[in-house]
């Protein structure tokens, strides 16, 4: 199987620079973990992805989705009321003022980014400024925004996508297929029109029991769209017994009550057949698309079924993400972990990012973290970051 790395080389082909800055953002990670994680612990002068949960808003609700959901945490009136605290676009642009010169990447999610009002603005300063843009979206608005989005050289999209027609807008609403789709051929025409290669697109799919019998249809379906990457996550998920011990773990070491993990206790991993999953991948994997296909994490096929059904198991640990990655709310708070905002370390608004990244509740994280039995903590079994970055276990 395919690793983030993968995408790389096809990236250097067309624009070496911009596959530099990759390139140096995986070094700078690398050198998080293996030289500020275990010499000194406390601070690291790696910050090499910044994340941003711009808006609590999102025109879909994806059923497998933590915060808008069957088990969503931030929805309906409370997402209404969260709406009101997010931060105007100068926050960002003063934050990329400090932070440009390190070329950091930056990963622009939600809720859905486009129902940020300062997103373009955002976008073109942050790109004038040395960061690498990259946003996951769920594609509905690419259409509507392809012009600007080619014109000002966008470098990266992640575009939401579960599985064909017809099982997609079972799970993400109905019409939301075809949407992505009309962007995808927009963005597509526009790159030509205007003579360019930037954005590189890729989809991001998340396996549930709803999806994974159709993933080769689905691969299939999206070959002749130009893509740069398909992303399979295999999903992040729970249960009650690992939100207490995680509550409890960061109740007593951390004085933090958490309550992020219960939009992550969905159910939808249930009944997933792992031999079945496994041999579906094979083919996917033997699909001729002309780019990567990556299975997040990687993983051996015979450990499929217990990645599914035996949720404390943990197939990564040693997690090095507070190393070198920090995250924005929509409200300004930063944090480390993107899915995890309950531990916050600072506020935009009135802290510097990388004061906030090395000041004394972020050491207090990062001890924490290390001096866990496997270096991760109770709720970080599977946590999508994790899965991406952290330490591959024994016979996984």
């Amino acid at each position: 199987m395919n690793t983030n790395f993968s995408v790389v080389p096809k990236v250097l082909t067309r624009n070496p620079g911009l596959a530099y800055k990759l390139g140096r953002s995986f070094v700078r990670q690398s050198l998080a973990g293996l030289v500020d994680r275990r010499f000194r612990v406390d601070k690291s002068s790696h910050l090499s992805l910044v994340t941003f949960r711009i808006t609590p808003l999102c025109n879909l609700n994806c059923l497998m989705c933590n915060q808008r959901g069957t088990a969503g945490v931030l929805k309906g009136q409370y997402a209404a009321q969260e709406a009101k605290t997010v931060i105007p676009v100068e926050y960002y642009k003063r934050m990329v003022d400090e932070i440009g010169h390190l070329r950091p990447t930056f990963y622009i999610w939600g809720g859905e980014p486009f129902l940020y009002p300062g997103l373009m603005e955002f976008a073109r300063y942050s790109i004038k400024n040395g960061p690498v843009w990259s946003v996951n979206t769920n594609g509905t608005f690419l259409k509507k925004y392809a012009e600007e989005i080619v014109r000002d050289q966008w470098h990266a999209l992640f575009v939401s996508l579960d599985s064909f027609e017809e099982v997609n807008d079972k799970i993400r609403g109905k019409g939301s297929y075809r949407k992505v789709v009309e962007g995808f051929e927009e963005i597509n025409r526009q790159k030509e029109l205007q003579g360019s290669h930037l954005p590189y697109m890729g989809i991001v799919t998340t396996v549930s029991n709803m999806n994974y019998q159709y993933l080769d249809k689905l691969v299939e379906a999206v070959k002749g769209y130009k893509l740069a990457w398909h992303i399979i996550n295999l999903g992040t998920y729970t249960n009650d017994e690992i939100i207490e011990r995680h509550r409890g773990f960061m109740v007593r070491t951390l004085d933090t009550e958490p309550d992020c993990l219960h939009g992550f206790n969905t159910g939808f991993n249930e009944g997933i057949d792992g031999d079945e999953f496994a041999r579906i991948l094979t083919r996917v994997h033997s699909i001729k698309t002309g780019y990567p296909i990556i299975t997040v994490p990687v993983i051996r096929p015979s450990k499929i079924g217990t990645y599914y059904a035996q949720l404390d198991e943990p197939v990564r640990d040693h997690c090095t993400v507070p190393w070198y990655q920090a995250n924005i709310d929509y409200n300004g708070d930063i944090y480390f972990c993107s899915d995890y905002p309950d531990y916050i370390l600072g506020n935009l608004k009135e802290d510097r990012l990388l004061d906030a990244f090395n000041n004394e509740r972020a050491a207090r994280f990062r001890r924490n973290l290390k001096n866990t039995p496997d270096g991760i903590m109770p709720g970080c079994v599977r946590c999508y970051q994790n899965m991406l970055f952290g330490h591959r276990r024994p016979g996984f």
